[in-house]
């Protein structure tokens, strides 16, 4: 955040009493981090800075908005340190979701930017931060988590230098493609390096990483990771001087027993702590944001000033802008919750620069600026696209894991038996231009036409029984603009319009809920057996998950790093 001079000299003049706060919060009790205490003070705020907190009132403070805030409790805004906002919702309505919890500020994936034009791309991080009232940082992406035909035009070197050079970038990462890394890729080493030179963080991706491994990355200048899935996971990362970023998810809601096994093993600083909701979809979001994690930490007997700087000054301090967030002081963002109780971590007002976030109108951001947009899709599919391209299946061991396997099906037909789980399998170019096809093992029983252009990748997902609905299933998809449709016997079930370039809702997130938990209840009882089929539509393509992946270069073994089916040209 950079305020004019002109700006900073107002600030002073507030405090000298010549000109009146906008908003005082009278009798306060906060958290002060520093002293892990609470203490009692007048919190002066001009516009969208702190600019005191002390025992004074302001002798001049026409027009100013004083709030009693006797029996309440302030602490600083919560920061999610790693947000992937893209996952049917989008940045603004997360945000506006999670801010009325108490959440104001996110580090995020910038995976969804790296499509764009660079210099729309770059001006987006700055404009999405003036114009709403909530704070946004990146991170610098390495690689691309799927095996793109093009992955040296979009990771570019220029690429990789404007975002790290951008003042809202505040690290590299997160670092999926770690294996390559350790067998010579330089090109990644040295973008990380890169990070480094600038004094930014670089965020690992090390689930089940052994000692040896952690200790390798750590050298090569790994800062923190958060797949820590056991207490003893976590504090192997502590030991070794990692800050561990504790998950708590929809694919992995285990923070309950990590939490209760670093406190079993005898933790006692937190320090080097923070804690994360790791982009979970939707419906996972009904219960809070990070007021939620921090309701389960403090259950688990975490101590209450820890837990709180788990989510706010930890994160800050990690991050170097302890000048701006994770502090009630003078100089930082007016970011600021006010408790009924601070066992009670769901604020009942929030402030977010400056700005009362439950009477801010939901505002509108103009996304097409970007060329972010509902998809226009001219052309079609035929059955003829749907023939089989690809010789290996693809068996879900989970939501997220698949494994190669020989199918028996006839691929010939026009319509498979409901009898077993197997599915007709492709993903096409969502510009028209390719398309791969295969079998699909585990995903369902009765889904008899499934299409989704949100993916890892941004091309489109088609999955059923009856190739006719799969491709009443795309038509319907076109018409909306993108999204996710369900179809049975030439009928709609259920769908989930994404018109910003076709992984994304404009709907607020309780709209969005709504119809994920339509959607999940109608595959459910089509056969879907796994945690989050939302989860398994992004992963399709992951090429950081193993074994086998589908990806707009074909059929990939990722442990060999290898195409074993390469696409066809349409």
């Amino acid at each position: 955040m950079n305020w004019t001079k002109q700006q900073l000299r107002t600030h002073v003049q507030v405090i000298q009493g010549e000109t009146p706060p906008t908003i005082v919060l009278q009798n306060a009790t906060y958290l002060n981090n520093v002293l892990r205490q609470w203490l009692n003070a007048n919190i002066w705020i001009y516009e969208d800075r702190i600019v005191y907190v002390g025992d004074r009132m302001p002798h001049n403070h026409e027009g100013c908005e004083i709030v009693d805030c006797e029996g309440k409790y302030i602490v600083p805004g919560y920061i999610e340190p790693h947000v992937h906002p893209f996952q049917l919702y989008n940045p603004q309505t997360f945000a506006s979701y999670a801010a009325k919890r108490g959440t104001t500020t996110f580090i995020s994936d910038n995976l969804m930017l790296l499509p764009l034009p660079h210099e729309k791309a770059l001006s987006f991080m700055d404009d999405i931060n003036k114009e709403l009232p909530y704070s946004f940082y990146w991170w610098c992406r390495y690689d691309s988590q799927t095996k793109l035909q093009n992955e040296e035009e979009v990771f570019s070197d220029k690429l990789f230098r404007q975002f790290l050079d951008h003042p809202y970038v505040l690290q590299g990462g997160e670092l999926t493609n770690w294996p390559q890394v350790l067998k010579g890729d330089d090109k990644t080493l040295h973008w990380m390096q890169e990070t480094k030179r600038r004094g930014k963080k670089v965020e690992g991706h090390l689930p089940g990483a052994s000692e040896r491994t952690l200790t390798k990355m750590a050298v090569l200048g790994v800062d923190c990771d958060h797949e820590a899935m056991t207490g003893e996971e976590a504090v192997l990362r502590m030991s070794l001087g990692y800050t561990t970023s504790l998950r708590y998810s929809s694919i992995r809601p285990d923070l309950p027993e990590i939490l209760e096994e670093m406190l079993r093993i005898g933790v006692s600083s937190f320090d080097r702590v923070m804690m994360t909701t790791d982009g979970s979809t939707p419906t996972f979001y009904k219960n809070g944001v990070t007021d939620e994690v921090l309701r389960i930490a403090l259950d688990k007997g975490v101590p209450l000033e820890d837990a709180y700087a788990m989510v706010s000054y930890n994160i800050a301090r990690h991050y170097g802008m302890d000048h701006l967030h994770g502090m009630v002081a003078p100089g930082r963002l007016a970011n600021l919750n006010i408790l009924e109780d601070p066992r009670q971590p769901t604020p009942e007002k929030v402030l977010s620069k400056g700005v009362w976030v439950q009477d801010e109108p939901a505002t509108e951001f103009d996304w097409s600026r970007y060329d972010i947009k509902p998809y226009t899709l001219d052309w079609t599919l035929t059955e003829e696209d749907l023939h089989q391209t690809a010789r290996a299946g693809i068996d879900m061991v989970n939501a997220v894991i698949t494994k190669p396997y020989k199918s028996e099906v006839d691929f010939g037909v026009e319509e498979l038996s409901k009898e077993h789980d197997e599915c007709f399998f492709s993903l096409v170019d969502h510009k028209g231009k390719w398309r791969i096809s295969t079998m699909l093992k585990g995903f369902a029983t009765h889904v008899s036409g499934f299409v989704s252009s949100y993916s890892n990748s941004g091309d489109i997902l088609l999955i059923g029984k009856s190739k006719r609905d799969m491709l009443a299933a795309f038509e319907r998809m076109k018409e909306i603009g993108g999204g996710i449709v369900l179809v049975e016997n030439g009928e709609v079930v259920c769908e989930i319009p994404l018109t910003l370039n076709g992984g994304f809702s404009t709907e607020p997130m309780e709209v969005v809920m709504e119809q994920q938990d339509r959607l999940v209840h109608a595959l459910k009882d089509r056969g879907y057996t796994f945690v989050d089929p939302i989860y398994s539509l992004l992963f399709f393509s992951s090429t950081h998950l193993p074994y086998i992946r589908i990806t707009p270069s074909g059929i990939v073994d990722v442990l060999k790093n290898e195409v074993l089916f390469p696409v066809v040209m349409r």
